[in-house]
């Protein structure tokens, strides 16, 4: 992944987080925007965004959560909420202005979080193949479905049967025909992708974190967290997610809360659109962030009206 970052010129640091080590990189100047990356990603897999977007002048901050990419296999108890801290606490070291999370699929739903539980830190969100959970829910699974889930979660937390599947996961060649699952774009499926996806799995406890984050709780679900959210929301759903199908968009395409949601179906595109298709997803991102000015605009008009 080194070989990513430096390709993209980007300003690269480590960050001491409750005594673990954050990955995290920062490119281009003007209002923030902090992308979050799905199960299993990192940094790297924005490599065909954050140019753009850093051109169109923002300042862009990505990070690898806790246990993912660059950061620390800690072995700690993970959850939604612990990657939300961090990611606040973040916000609160290094940014400091309300900022727009951009976030895929675990990402996304982190965003969400993050726009419901601190709205004073957020100026909006960008949402990719927004995920209903960190994983499953026994009530959202058949009996037979959640007993065969379940027992793959005992699986791979046992010792030695864990780590002999978690070789067989994190294999280069299965990495691959993974991504022709959930990609569409088959182009963009090339080495360094896969690369990107596979270095991390070779760290110490690596397995143990894996086994970890399947079996954590599931978090708060998307119906829960919008009903606070006030923020505008922009929401992109690649039409051929398998993981995450589209009909779990219809919660944002019929939403008539107090939050502003744009939606947009992307055509051709898997769970990964931002990767599988990015130069249109830079361009929603683009078109709406512009738009954001009038939001902020008529929001400052609306606290002036307000005050005595």
């Amino acid at each position: 992944m080194t070989a990513v970052l430096d390709r993209l010129a980007l300003d690269r640091h480590t960050w001491t987080w409750r005594d673990r080590k954050i990955q995290y990189a920062v490119c281009g100047e003007g209002q923030p925007l902090f992308l979050i990356h799905g199960f299993g990603a990192s940094i790297g897999h924005w490599r065909n965004n954050i140019p753009d977007w850093a051109k169109a002048g923002y300042r862009v901050y990505a990070i690898d959560l806790l246990g993912f990419g660059d950061s620390e296999k800690a072995l700690v108890d993970y959850s939604l909420e612990l990657w939300r801290d961090l990611i606040a606490d973040f916000w609160g070291e290094f940014i400091n202005t309300p900022t727009v999370w951009v976030g895929n699929s675990i990402g996304a739903l982190l965003a969400l979080m993050l726009a419901a539980d601190h709205p004073e830190k957020t100026r909006g969100a960008v949402l990719l193949n927004c995920a209903g959970g960190l994983n499953h829910r026994p009530d959202e699974l058949n009996p037979v479905l959640g007993f065969i889930l379940g027992s793959f979660a005992k699986v791979v937390s046992a010792p030695i049967i864990g780590n002999a599947l978690f070789e067989v996961v994190r294999r280069p060649s299965q990495i691959r025909r993974t991504l022709h699952q959930v990609y569409r774009n088959h182009a963009a499926i090339d080495d360094e992708l896969v690369e990107l996806l596979y270095r991390p799995s070779c760290d110490p406890n690596a397995q143990k974190v894996f086994a970890s984050i399947l079996t954590a709780p599931a978090g708060p679900k998307p119906d829960e967290l919008l009903p606070r959210v006030t923020c505008p929301l922009l929401v992109l759903w690649g039409e051929d997610d398998p993981w995450t199908p589209i009909d779990g968009a219809d919660l944002y395409r019929t939403w008539n809360g107090e939050a502003t949601i744009d939606f947009f179906a992307i055509p051709n595109a898997g769970h990964c659109p931002h990767d599988d298709c990015p130069e249109i997803v830079n361009h929603h991102v683009l078109d709406w962030l512009a738009h954001l000015v009038i939001w902020d605009n008529h929001a400052h008009a609306d606290r002036e009206a307000l005050t005595p």
